[in-house]
């Protein structure tokens, strides 16, 4: 008898180990897996989760983007050539030579101009975007005529003056045109330094890395890309490392703001690779 009672407790205990198996299983199955990321804030640990804020932020923008002029033909430019500007020798209060201004987004015309600054890191000159505008999607290039490029070394000097949308100055490199590129951008409201690709007119933010950018003085931007890796610095510090196969080819650079940001930058200078 002592056996036949055994039998009966021993298929229940049995049963409800199948049956919290399964359970686990089918929560496994509910959890998203871990996307495999291509992008890494510099200063992070392999493993390390990201901050809430380096999350990438998903696509922004219309479905249907505002028509753009079509980008010039510009000349791609062979390693070691180099180009760089220091806005010295424009007149104040026009158009820099050699660029163009173009809009990314809705919102009033970009203003950009050449302007004298005392605190300048190359004196007199600066080129300023002056707009205040405050659509908040609305993002003014200044995109340079002069060569397009690949793999590619760029970097400017940025000064956030004002702003109340935003406060954020940015490098745009590979632009096929002003709906399509790359852009890293530093944002002296939000404190942080983010990388993004922008397709047919809507940006899509794939790495970053929260830092302190301060209004009123002087920072640097840099950026390496060689084939599909992008390192982006800040001041002379690697603070973004990524990988993204979107734009492969040769495009040309620039300079960007967003919706109210009024700007300064200096000496911008680009080297083919």
């Amino acid at each position: 008898m002592a056996a036949l009672k055994i039998v009966p407790l021993a298929a229940i205990l049995l049963g409800l180990i199948v049956l919290i198996s399964c359970n686990d299983s089918d929560e496994d199955e509910k959890r998203p897996n871990s996307p495999s990321g291509t992008a890494q804030s510099a200063n992070q640990k392999p493993g390390q989760k990201p901050d809430a804020d380096e999350e990438n932020e998903g696509e922004e923008g219309p479905a249907t983007p505002a028509a753009v002029a079509a980008e010039k033909a510009a000349p791609q430019q062979t390693a070691g050539k180099q180009f760089a500007y220091n806005f010295d020798g424009d007149t104040a209060g026009q158009m820099p030579a050699k660029f163009h201004g173009a809009k990314t987004g809705g919102g009033a015309p970009e203003n950009w101009v050449g302007t004298a600054d005392l605190t300048a890191p190359s004196k007199p000159n600066v080129v300023a975007q002056t707009s205040t505008d405050q659509t908040d999607y609305r993002f003014p290039l200044l995109i340079s005529d002069e060569g397009s490029f690949q793999d590619l070394d760029v970097s400017v000097k940025f000064k956030a003056v004002s702003g109340s949308i935003d406060r954020a100055g940015g490098l745009v490199f590979r632009l096929k045109d002003p709906n399509n590129y790359y852009i890293v951008r530093a944002n002296a409201l939000e404190n942080n330094y983010r990388l993004y690709h922008v397709v047919n007119g809507r940006r899509s933010q794939f790495a970053g890395a929260n830092l302190k950018v301060t209004s009123g003085e002087w920072h640097e931007l840099r950026v390496e890309a060689t084939g599909n890796k992008i390192t982006c610095y800040y001041d002379g510090s690697k603070k973004i490392e990524a990988t993204d196969e979107t734009f492969k080819d040769a495009g040309k650079v620039g300079l960007w703001t967003k919706a109210d940001s009024v700007t300064y930058f200096d000496d911008l200078k680009v080297t083919a690779k």
